[in-house]
């Protein structure tokens, strides 16, 4: 078999896009100025948050605080703060971010610049991802680099395994799983709120974010002045369902049927998707395509358009007899899935398990139904594999785990093509937020998609939201797809192979 050399630019292309990784020094305590913390310390040192050319006068804080504030024995932990001051003398309210995942920083690499206006921006890192603990899973990794059908039932029971493996050793190495949980994250939050003397904060957050931020309201209203999420993720979502993803591959097909151009390659996508799952060949030009590990980062790949529709042409293109994009996706599995939380696959783990996870369920079957399309790959990866690990994760309280009101000032936006979160839970998030407003960006994805295919009106409408409480989103332009991707996985795929046939 040839070995196809994935070079970072195609794994950039390929991984889930991330904000938040850490891309300066940060100057934060030394160890031995945390030394004699104890408990609810909030340990300060000044510094400069730099942002490309720009620098702002920054102060960066270790938090100290229990690992499981339900225990009163329960060990302290370090959790990092960067609290960034605004140019304005006389700023309004603080906006919190707080960021996707699980299994990402919240420490953002570059926040949003024209925040600091108006407002001081403070970044509180996530247990188990920031801070003295970091739950990376090496036994989790070394069972997700399987040769084939990471799917199949038996690669599901040894990834449950490992993860029962994963959780003896944190437990041996002195972590309390039941400490990494939203609600322990909110508390974080909350503490260093009081601590950085703010009387109320705004929120801004994004995908899991979201949940944090909902949550937050439910627990601690009277510490939110607003909340702006886009990419919204309420109670019972961290599971991708089925019926969402067939539901949103219809759309795109429709849009596809009105494209003259698209439909000169294929009169129907979603045809064309049944037929090349359901006939996939095991290699091309002597490298492996594997039909479970193409859904798995096919799914990925739909949560943003400019993705989306390099999916939708390695498709056509294999229908035609070009399988190069999708034995590219094949082989980015191994690349791009171990490592996609940077190895730290307890965060998801733990934090969307204890929100969402119903033992009771079998997802292995329910997430792909025989007669759907393309099903819910990622869903049966992830927690398919749950029901072989003997270790259960403590949920968090009930009341946390289902939609209930809030009366929290909340300003919801949304793609109405995300695969990742679909619109369709917002729409019902949106009748138990008493002052709650909701904005359905069409033809948009995930996250990415939202802010930053047309940044200014972003910009304006969450600027406009905070300050006064106002839903302007009259400067997002419609702007139809374009199915035809000036970079494709077949073409990446031939480059990489040195074959430009």
């Amino acid at each position: 078999m040839k070995f196809i050399k994935i070079t970072l630019w195609s794994i950039l292309i390929l991984i889930l896009q991330l904000n938040t990784l850490l891309a300066q020094e940060f100057q934060f305590p030394s160890e031995e100025e945390v030394l004699k913390a104890v408990s609810g310390d909030l340990i300060l040192k000044e510094g400069i948050f730099k942002s490309g050319e720009n620098e702002y006068k920054a102060e960066y804080v270790t938090l100290v605080i229990p690992e499981n504030r339900t225990k009163q024995s329960s060990r302290l932990i370090n959790i990092p703060v960067v609290k960034i001051y605004s140019t304005n003398e006389n700023p309004v309210e603080p906006v919190f971010l707080l960021t996707g995942g699980p299994g990402q920083s919240n420490i953002w690499k570059s926040p949003k610049e024209w925040m600091l206006k108006h407002h001081d921006i403070v970044m509180v890192g996530y247990r188990g991802f920031d801070g003295s603990v970091f739950l990376k899973t090496p036994e989790i990794i070394n069972n997700l680099k399987v040769k084939s059908d990471p799917l199949s039932s038996e690669n599901l029971e040894k990834l449950g395994q490992s993860l029962n493996l994963a959780f003896e050793r944190f437990q041996r190495e002195g972590i309390d799983p039941d400490g990494y949980n939203i609600v322990e994250v909110i508390d974080d939050i909350e503490i260093t709120r009081k601590k950085l003397g703010y009387k109320k904060i705004n929120l801004f957050s994004a995908s899991y974010g979201t949940r944090v931020a909902y949550i937050y309201g439910l627990r601690y209203p009277d510490s939110i002045n607003r909340s702006v999420m886009y990419a919204v993720n309420p109670p019972g979502h961290f599971i991708w369902y089925p019926d969402n993803m067939e539901s949103l591959l219809k759309y795109y097909n429709e849009l596809w049927k009105k494209d003259a151009e698209a439909v000169k390659k294929s009169t129907d996508l979603l045809q064309t998707m049944k037929v090349v799952l359901n006939s996939l060949p095991t290699e091309w030009n002597g490298v492996f395509i594997d039909s479970d590990k193409v859904k798995i980062v096919m799914f990925l790949q739909l949560y943003h358009v400019s993705s989306a529709v390099m999916v939708f042409d390695a498709l056509v293109a294999a229908e035609k007899g070009d399988y190069s994009g999708l034995a590219y996706l094949s082989v980015a599995y191994d690349m791009m899935i171990p490592n996609v939380w940077n190895q730290n696959w307890g965060e998801p783990f733990f934090k969307a398990g204890s929100a969402d996870y119903d033992p009771l369920r079998d997802y292995e079957s329910e997430m792909m139904p025989e007669k759907a399309i393309f099903g819910s790959p990622m869903s049966k990866l992830i927690w398919g594999s749950m029901k072989y690990c003997k270790y259960r994760i403590k949920p968090i309280p009930e009341k946390y785990r289902k939609l209930q009101h809030s009366d929290v000032e909340t300003l919801m936006i949304n793609g109405n093509i995300d695969f990742s979160t679909p619109v369709s839970n917002a729409k019902k998030l949106l009748p138990y937020l008493k002052k709650g407003k909701l904005v359905i960006l069409r033809e948009m994805g995930h996250t990415n998609d939202v802010a930053y295919l047309q940044p200014m009106a972003f910009q304006h409408l969450v600027e406009t939201y905070y300050l006064t409480s106002e839903v302007d989103d009259s400067k997002y332009k419609y702007q139809s797809i374009n199915f035809n991707p000036g970079k494709t996985f077949q073409d990446m795929a031939k480059e990489l192979l040195g074959n430009k046939k």
